[in-house]
């Protein structure tokens, strides 16, 4: 039996004719994409390399890594606690990294580390802060899981200066959370969250929560539209 098959859990075939085609999709990733992440159990993680796979890249110009918001997790892997629990242990294990965009404090989004790394050292090879930005991918994110970095953590537990923290600011690896702490960001991830709140109407949060939950039929939509100028990223 075909291996990439056994990493669809049955909810995907229970939906995949009322979603967009899981199981097809599911199939057309490379086999290396799937195979890197053993130990981390199956429903979850498909999901996530699911919508990865679907992200509309060219609509960035491939500058991003691609991003998948969590409540696209719960919109297929029904049971919120579970998605949770696996997305931690993907966490811990350095698999993946969660970001807290800033427009919402309840919309996060989910990325590969290898992804990030990648796009990172990509989007930062050729400026001055190119030797800071390794130094920061080599040595924190190896040590850290977190979300967010205090002042105390980078400048004694990683021995970056200030000035090396207002480099990495500037290069788009951090974003100002409060007074002496950070958000890790991912450099020009502005677009998205532009993108993302063009799609999204001026509601309450639940509303906006709502909308997230159904972004992953519009990534889809949006990957095969990629020639417009805007694009909705959730649905109203």
């Amino acid at each position: 039996m075909n291996r990439k098959r056994n990493l669809i859990p049955d909810i995907f075939r229970k939906v995949k004719r009322r979603k967009f085609g899981i199981v097809e999709a599911f199939d057309s990733l490379e086999k290396k994409e799937t195979e890197n992440y053993e130990d981390v159990p199956n429903d979850t993680k498909a999901a996530l390399i699911l919508l990865a796979s679907l992200f509309p890249r060219k609509l960035f110009d491939d500058s991003l890594p691609p991003i998948v918001l969590k409540h696209q997790l719960y919109s297929i892997v029904k049971d919120k606690t579970t998605v949770d629990r696996q997305l931690n242990e993907m966490k811990d294990v350095g698999a993946v990294r969660i970001f807290q965009f800033g427009f919402d404090t309840d919309v996060f989004g989910v990325v590969f580390s290898e992804d990030y790394k990648s796009k990172v050292l990509a989007a930062t090879a050729a400026s001055e802060t190119a030797e800071t930005v390794q130094r920061f991918l080599q040595t924190v994110l190896g040590a850290c899981m977190d979300m967010g970095f205090s002042e105390k953590q980078m400048l004694k537990e990683f021995s970056f200066r200030d000035q090396e923290i207002t480099q990495l600011v500037n290069a788009g690896v951090l974003t100002v959370r409060d007074v002496g702490s950070w958000w890790l960001a991912i450099p020009g991830a502005g677009r998205f969250v532009k993108y993302f709140v063009k799609g999204t109407p001026h509601h309450s949060t639940q509303e906006t929560e709502k909308n997230t939950k159904h972004w992953s039929n519009s990534v889809g939509q949006a990957a095969s539209v990629e020639g417009r100028g805007v694009v909705r990223l959730s649905l109203g």
